[in-house]
């Protein structure tokens, strides 16, 4: 691995950190619920689903990738049968500012410098085959600078998922297939098997035995577990991840990436334990990653 590869990889766990709290944020779920979302519930993809606008319940799933589609059209139909994407949005971004301040006094005002940069480094590469990426970038950029910078932040985030995203689709991975595959990322004595990501996207007991299945015949999995060339493949696939979303933080800037690392990367375990607090010690992967 490069020492650019080895700097993005950084950033993309910090931005992990940065951002995946808001999946289960106490306050945006009470804002949902406000629109009129029985008990919020859908929030956890709603608000990165809002950006896309009036999109067919199945081109959400594609883009969303990991996600049951069936999951995914259910949630849909709760968020628009109650507000729209504008509203979905304006309760994500209200809950930005204190929810950082009750996770990580101090940083949302920190990192009001760096939003120049980071979003240098979101308009710096193409849209084509990121849709999550590009329906962020497009969306209006406040004058709050923190706020800004949070969004910038987040807007790399899903340039690095569609990037993601778009080698597992080479490799003609299913949706159930990566989420099995990503257990070789984390420790699956914490997890209590490879199947709990797969099967906490929405995937039943069919859905995952027909993933091993096309895992097996692949060569990497054997008896229901990932094998050693699947934990290759897998590793590989993260590297590669890395390499395709370098330019973009070569754009923001060795140094202003460093000063992005240095300042989210102290709060990594108050991140991780507000997560825990929320949702509960298995949710949000990305940001247990295996040491």
């Amino acid at each position: 691995m490069t020492e650019a590869d080895q700097l993005t990889a950084r950033a993309g766990l910090a931005c992990h950190d940065l951002v995946g709290w808001m999946m289960w944020d106490p306050e945006a779920l009470a804002g949902y619920e406000a629109l009129g979302v029985p008990d919020g519930m859908g929030w956890i993809v709603s608000w990165r689903l809002a950006s896309l606008g009036d999109v067919t319940p199945a081109a959400a799933a594609a883009a969303a990738y990991s996600i049951n589609p069936g999951l995914i059209e259910a949630m849909l139909d709760l968020s628009r049968s109650a507000t729209d994407a504008e509203s979905i949005l304006a309760v994500r971004n209200a809950a930005v500012e204190p929810g950082l301040a009750g996770i990580a006094p101090g940083l949302f005002d920190e990192l009001a410098g760096l939003a120049a940069p980071l979003w240098r480094g979101a308009d710096a590469v193409h849209f084509g085959a990121r849709p999550m990426f590009a329906a962020h970038r497009a969306q209006p950029r406040p004058d709050d600078a923190g706020l800004s910078a949070w969004l910038a932040a987040n807007c790399l985030r899903e340039l690095r998922g569609d990037n993601h995203w778009a080698l597992c689709a080479s490799e003609d991975l299913d949706d159930v297939e990566v989420g099995l595959l990503h257990s070789v990322m984390i420790d699956v004595d914490e997890y209590g098997s490879e199947e709990w990501i797969a099967r906490s996207r929405g995937n039943d007991d069919d859905a995952v035995a027909a993933g091993w299945a096309r895992l097996e015949a692949k060569g990497l999995a054997t008896n229901g577990a990932i094998n050693d060339a699947g934990h290759r493949f897998r590793l590989d696939l993260e590297a590669r991840t890395d390499a395709l979303t370098a330019p973009a933080w070569h754009a923001v800037g060795d140094e202003a990436t460093r000063a992005f690392c240095e300042l989210v990367e102290p709060h990594h375990d108050a991140f991780v334990a507000r997560i825990d607090a929320t949702a509960g010690p298995r949710w949000m992967p990305a940001v247990r990653v295996k040491s």
